[in-house]
Formats: C-alpha cells, sequence, structure tokens
C-alpha cells in the first residue's frame, strides 16, 4: 500500500514536472487569488479596525462597565455608586485586563439642556476625567480654538463648533446646562467655554458638551458615582481576553455591573462593521469562484487531452481509483505550493508598497461619515497570523475542491477507447 502511495506521488510530481504550461498556468491563477486575497483582506481588517478605534473614541470605549440598565434608559438613576465604582475599578486593575489596556475614563452621562442668550439645544454632556480622557477621547485631536480640559477645571466646558454657532458662543463665553439631578430635582450648572472642538459629526459637534468629572458630581448631587466606565484598548482584537478577565475578576454573582464590549454599547457601529464585512465576504467568494472555476477549466482540459497516457497507466495495472488519486495529487501538489507562494507575494507586497497606507483621497471629494464615524482616506493594512492562516486555508479548500471534478473524470476514461486515442 504505501509503495504504490509512493508510486503515485512520484507520478504526480512527475506530470506536474513534465506539463509545464499546464502547471505554471493553474498555478499563476491559485497564486494571484490567493495574493488579492490577502491584500483585500488586510486592507479591509484595516478600515475595519480604524472604524472601530474611531467610534470608541468618540463613545463608550471597546469595553464599558455600567449599571445593567443604563444601556437601555440612559438614566441617571442607574448609576454605580461609590462602593461598585470601585469594585469595577479593581476588577479593571487585575492583570489580565491592565496587559491590554490603554486607559480606563470614569465618566457621567446625562441628557440635558444646553442655552445661552441666543437659543437653547439639547445635548448630551458627558463628564470625563481630564488626565483620563486626554489619553481615551478623539476630541483631544479635534481641538480647534482654545484649549481641552484639565485637571484643575471647574466650570469649564469643552463644546463642538455647530454649538458654538448655534448659541453664539466664543472662548470664554458663558452657557447653562440644565438637567434632572439625582433626587429628581431640575439643576442648572453655569459653565463658561474653555475650547471648541470640530469632529466633521454633526451629531457630535453640535450635540456634545465634556464638562469636568468634579463638576458634575455637585451639579447633579452624585457624591463619587459615574453612569460608568469606558475602557480603550490596544486592539479591538483583545476585546474578549479582557471582557473573560473583567468577569473573572468580578464578585461571582455580582448583579450590579455590567461588561458589554463596544458592539453592544455602539449597535450601530458594529451594524455598520458587519454590513461592510459581508461586503467583503462577497467579494472574495466571487475572487475565489474565479480560482476555482480556472484550476476546474485548466485540469480538466489536462485530463481531456491526456487519454492514451491514463490508457497506458491502467494497462500497465493502475485502477481507476489510482487514476483519479494521480490526477488529485497534482491539484494537492499545486495547490500548496501555489498556495505559500501566494502568501508570501500578497503578504510582502502589502507590507512593501502600503504598510503605511493607501490613499483613497482622491476618490472622496467631501469627508465621508457612517455610523458616526469618519471614514479615515487613508487605509493602513493589517496583516495578522490568524488572518495569513485563513486566507491560506480558503484557497487551499478551493484547490482541493476544483481538483476533484477532473479526478473523478480521469477515473471514468474507458480503457479501450483510451488506448485508441491518436495524438
Amino acid at each position: 500500500m504505501i509503495a504504490r502511495s509512493r508510486l503515485l506521488l512520484r507520478l504526480s510530481l512527475r506530470n506536474v514536472a513534465r506539463n509545464a504550461r499546464r502547471s505554471t498556468l493553474t498555478a499563476l491563477a491559485m497564486v494571484i487569488g490567493l495574493a488579492l486575497l490577502v491584500f483585500s483582506r488586510s486592507l479591509a481588517d484595516g478600515a475595519h479596525e480604524d472604524w472601530i478605534r474611531s467610534g470608541v473614541r468618540l463613545g463608550n470605549g471597546h469595553v464599558v462597565l455600567q449599571a445593567p440598565n443604563f444601556q437601555r434608559t440612559g438614566d441617571l438613576a442607574d448609576r454605580l455608586d461609590s462602593a461598585v465604582t470601585a469594585v469595577a475599578e479593581a476588577a479593571i486593575a487585575a492583570p489580565g485586563v491592565e496587559r491590554d489596556l490603554v486607559a480606563a475614563a470614569p465618566r457621567i452621562t446625562v441628557n440635558a439642556l444646553a442655552s445661552a442668550a441666543a437659543a437653547a439645544v439639547p445635548v448630551r454632556v458627558v463628564a470625563v476625567d481630564p488626565a483620563a480622557e486626554a489619553r481615551f477621547s478623539l476630541l483631544t485631536d479635534k481641538l480647534t480654538e482654545g484649549r481641552t480640559l484639565e485637571p484643575g477645571d471647574h466650570n469649564a466646558g469643552y463644546i463642538g463648533v455647530r454649538l458654538a454657532h448655534r448659541l453664539d458662543l466664543h472662548l470664554g463665553s458663558r452657557f447653562v446646562v440644565t438637567a434632572q439631578s439625582a433626587d429628581g430635582q431640575i439643576a442648572d450648572q453655569l459653565l463658561y467655554v474653555r475650547g471648541i472642538f470640530e469632529t466633521g459629526l454633526p451629531d457630535v459637534d453640535e450635540g456634545m458638551v465634556q464638562i469636568p468629572l468634579r463638576t458634575a458630581r455637585q451639579w447633579l448631587g452624585v457624591g463619587d458615582a459615574v453612569t460608568g466606565i469606558a475602557l480603550l484598548l490596544r486592539s479591538s482584537r483583545d476585546v474578549s481576553d479582557v471582557m473573560r478577565a473583567l468577569r473573572q475578576a468580578l464578585p461571582a454573582g455580582d448583579t450590579a455591573i455590567t461588561v458589554l464590549d463596544w458592539r453592544h454599547a455602539d449597535p450601530a457601529l458594529d451594524a455598520a462593521v458587519r454590513l461592510d464585512d459581508y461586503g467583503d465576504y462577497l467579494m472574495h467568494a466571487i475572487l475565489l469562484a474565479i480560482v476555482a472555476l480556472a484550476i476546474v477549466n485548466t485540469m480538466l482540459m489536462s485530463v481531456l487531452h491526456r487519454s492514451r497516457e491514463f490508457g497506458i497507466l491502467r494497462a500497465l495495472g493502475l485502477t481507476r481509483a489510482e487514476t483519479g488519486t494521480m490526477v488529485f495529487g497534482e491539484g494537492l501538489l499545486l495547490t500548496f505550493v501555489s498556495g505559500f507562494v501566494g502568501l508570501a507575494i500578497g503578504a510582502g507586497l502589502t507590507w512593501l508598497f502600503f504598510r503605511h497606507g493607501l490613499d483613497y483621497s482622491f476618490l472622496m471629494k467631501d469627508q465621508t461619515t457612517m455610523a458616526g464615524v469618519v471614514i479615515n482616506p487613508v487605509i493602513i493594512p493589517e496583516l495578522g497570523l490568524p488572518q495569513l492562516i485563513q486566507s491560506v486555508t480558503f484557497i487551499v479548500a478551493v484547490g482541493l475542491l476544483a481538483a476533484l471534478y477532473p479526478a473523478y473524470r480521469a477515473t471514468k476514461i474507458d480503457l479501450v477507447e483510451a488506448m485508441k486515442f491518436d495524438e
């Protein structure tokens, strides 16, 4: 049995080498297909990671710890009191969390009315720790006038350019935010504009106000409570590990704290990424189908033009199954060799030419936004080992499946007719 297998392997190797043109055409289809697959996957992953990073830095982070009902109600009543906040902070300090943590930002988020002499506008007030927020928020990089919040600030407001225009505010201008406090009373807070930002997102530039955390605690009467603690991680790929570590670090049976990943904390961003993923999967499926058809066509033509060769081999003792196995072995050899060559070419070209990013700005006349995120026109591909292994697995599976039908046809060649065939 082993000797027969070795014989079939030698025959497959000989046929691959002897039919150089056919082998080259088949291998070329797989090499190009895998190189394009690696490149397109790395671009898609890079774009998605950029979307997620931008979205979570304007929102609740990669992971957020908050009261169970706060995501649904957004109500100040569903907050983490000082004792629960201390438990959450202890869990965040666990080794399995700190390893992947970039910043932890305690926040109080409340819906309010911002008013000045010119107008009144509904806003979302986000009270932050200025030191933590400087490492966390994308708004730090979007400053257009003045400065961001600083640890010593009290009645300071950091507002968007559209809100400043609506309320006719400038640096140093006063305005008032009004919201319901913890005891159910309507409370006002006087603020001074210390900085103005511009993200390009209308909802953020007109509807968000950042204030110091200690100001919000006094204004709303919540003591040392927060409505959530947002965690910014090194990468979205670290989310599952961090959430697992957090749940292990939190007291067993604790129902006062819920841990949400960015997908649940920001469903709109999750839907946008998933929708784009489906489009990528469709494109990759079409690409793989084209590769498969090229392989089937080349190998099938090879089978049809080698009838006399198969007839001679059958006459020398090869069974139908062994003839098909030999043809399948040819496809197997070409697939594995082409797979690794295509992987090397795809990864090499991606790193060599596009490691600093692929600029799509010439296709975008205006700033493009999606799901509350400004699309970056420069996409930096992300090449990861799991992605490369998955791409090779896909192309190898396609190559092997494409070799099955030609191998099956080889088993159906009639010995007598094959020997009559005149090349």
